[in-house]
């Protein structure tokens, strides 16, 4: 896919990784509309970009988003629809659980309402985790539900073809996500990732080139793309 040109929607475009593919989208000559239940709360680099505030588990809302937005190109999902619970499973708050799979609602909105304003040589990117397939202890929640948005994405892929659908999946990521600064946070990274091939942290940016890399080939389809730093080999 030439992506000059194209209309592309981003959830979660205003932060993190989906910030970046954002940013990598409008480098391509891309029309963009970056989605977030706040879409202010970071704006670097998308001067002239639209934005929209959605909450993604509204599945009134995001039906009326697309409505409104017509036909596009593009569909790209990293939101996290909300609180992520860590831990034990058997110590786990259930309720934590339960909400950690906003982020699976969430996208099932978005593809749901999406792919029916999708172009028929369109593309939907969706991006789960490394915890998918490979957890560290504490990532139960994580697994399962990482787990799930590949599985979606797997058995939709056959449904809506020929549009295509991918995952994207990273590994650790610095993101705003986390809240530390300083030597606390490079202490952090070190720790997390000190097993894995790559010692260190990923980019957003590195992760949105294979988002953008799953949006271009046109060959892929029902696909899960690994950006881990070597975390599946460790």
């Amino acid at each position: 896919m030439d992506i000059s040109g194209k209309k592309a929607v981003v959830f979660g475009g205003t932060s993190g990784i989906g910030l970046a593919t954002c940013h990598q989208l409008i480098a391509a000559g891309a029309e963009v509309v970056a989605v977030s239940r706040d879409p202010n709360k970071a704006v670097a680099g998308l001067d002239g970009v639209k934005r929209a505030a959605v909450d993604a588990r509204d599945s009134d809302a995001v039906s009326a988003f697309f409505e409104a937005e017509g036909p596009i190109d593009i569909l790209i999902s990293s939101a996290t629809g909300g609180s992520r619970a860590f831990g034990p499973f058997l110590q786990m708050d259930i309720d934590g659980f339960k909400s950690s799979f906003d982020k699976l609602w969430g996208y099932s909105n978005v593809v749901r309402y999406g792919t029916a304003q999708l172009r028929d040589n369109g593309c939907i990117v969706l991006v789960s985790g490394t915890p998918a397939r490979k957890m560290k202890p504490g990532q139960v929640a994580l697994s399962a539900v990482g787990g799930a948005v590949e599985a979606l994405a797997r058995a939709v892929a056959a449904e809506i073809a020929p549009k295509r659908i991918n995952v994207v999946a990273p590994g650790i990521v610095d993101t705003p996500m986390v809240a530390l600064t300083g030597d606390d946070r490079t202490a952090h990274y070190q720790n997390v990732t000190k097993s894995h091939l790559i010692k260190r942290a990923g980019q957003p940016d590195e992760i949105a080139k294979a988002i953008i890399f799953a949006v271009e080939n046109e060959f892929i389809t029902g696909t899960t793309i690994d950006v881990d730093g070597g975390w599946l080999l460790s």
